[in-house]
């Protein structure tokens, strides 16, 4: 599965940085590192509504604090 974060000025400036430290640490820790490659990738025109993810097709916005919940519900749960 490819997850792409956006790394654009916009989000970087709403965290992705930490975003991308969060789902490195969650992929390493579901031992999901052949699985999932985890790109970043310049503005998916969704910077309003801060750090863009983009998987399976779809878009989601995620920060520091939600980014494990949608880990959980939307990456993982498509994985396994």
């Amino acid at each position: 599965m490819k997850i792409n974060v956006c790394i654009g000025s916009s989000c970087h400036l709403k965290g992705s940085r930490l975003v991308v430290s969060a789902l490195q640490e969650l992929v390493k820790a579901h031992g999901l590192e052949t699985s999932v490659d985890l790109c970043g990738k310049f503005c998916m025109g969704n910077c309003q509504k801060g750090v863009s993810i983009e998987f399976n097709g779809k878009h989601f916005s995620a920060n520091e604090e939600n980014i494990e919940d949608l880990f959980h519900k939307e990456i993982l749960s498509n994985i396994k």
